[in-house]
């Protein structure tokens, strides 16, 4: 005479959607040869030599420049080096061209991010693609272009020139031009992205409820998409502080009206090195800032 067990002594006699199926599904029984999280990540084991020696390399290879900056740099004559009038002129120069700059690729950026993100249209690619060019195209040919295009003779500089009097080269708007369109690609691209992972049903919500689409874009969509217009802005400024090609290009490199503070750096490196060091650490500074700023969007695993 036998006696039935209360419990399942296999998988299939287990109920279905049980525990033990879960536990054979998932794998984190003690049998069946499931893998626990530390062996997934790889916990335990050594780095392979093949592997730790370019990393090392690496590693080596992009905090070594950086860190000469610190250790050749003139810290005893640092206050006076960056007390000069020429530096002042040129980080005050920097900064309103650079917040200007991130004003412009705000007020035309982030239209054209919606646009590439909520818009279907033929050519999208296209225009994508020619949205991000600036980023890899190398940014003395950008100010060549720029001079083509907006120079006394250029194609639309010419008409400026005649109809409203406007010359734009060598001039500080000119400095403002130049680093916006090094510098908007990054707005876009991150404004762009944050729009893709926006959830669309909220603005459909709002058209449903008799928003127009601009009430909508202005009341939902922006609020939505605000820490991401707040990063690619923080991008986007610091390029365009960090600009030189395309500025030394179009714009010149006048003290006063011209010159930023890496063409003072340039200038500065072939008369008095300890001041270009100088220079070159406010630079560092604020790109450690910037990347102090973003750490949270970009380097957190969420």
């Amino acid at each position: 005479m036998t006696f039935p067990d209360d419990r399942p002594d296999t998988a299939t006699d287990a109920p279905r959607g049980g525990p033990w199926r879960r536990r054979a599904r998932t794998g984190t029984g003690t049998g069946g040869g499931g893998t626990g999280g530390r062996t997934a990540r790889g916990g335990g084991r050594g780095v392979p030599l093949p592997l730790l020696v370019p990393a090392l390399a690496g590693l080596a290879f992009l905090i070594v420049p950086p860190a000469a900056l610190l250790v050749r740099a003139p810290w005893r004559s640092l206050p006076e080096l960056l007390t000069s009038a020429e530096v002042w002129q040129a980080l005050q120069l920097s900064l309103v061209c650079a917040t200007a700059a991130t004003a412009v690729s705000l007020v035309i950026g982030v239209p054209l991010a919606w646009l590439l993100a909520r818009v279907e249209f033929p050519g999208r690619g296209l225009v994508r693609a020619l949205v991000t060019l600036p980023l890899v195209l190398p940014p003395v040919v950008g100010g060549v272009a720029l001079l083509m295009a907006l120079g006394r003779n250029g194609i639309v500089g010419r008409w400026l020139d005649a109809w409203f009097g406007v010359t734009l080269p060598f001039t500080t708007t000119g400095v403002v031009i130049a680093e916006a369109f090094v510098a908007m690609p990054f707005l876009v691209i991150s404004v762009e992205g944050t729009l893709r992972a926006a959830d669309p049903r909220y603005e459909e919500a709002a058209a449903t409820l008799g928003a127009s689409r601009f009430t909508a874009f202005r009341r939902v969509t922006l609020p939505l998409i605000a820490p991401g217009i707040a990063a690619g802005a923080v991008l986007a400024w610091a390029r365009a502080l960090g600009e030189f090609g395309a500025t030394i290009t179009f714009a010149g490199n006048f003290p006063g009206r011209t010159q930023t503070m890496p063409l003072a750096v340039y200038l500065a490196l072939q008369s008095d090195p300890e001041a270009a060091i100088a220079l070159s650490l406010v630079l560092l500074a604020v790109s450690v800032a910037v990347l102090a700023g973003l750490r949270d969007r970009w380097m957190t695993a969420r």
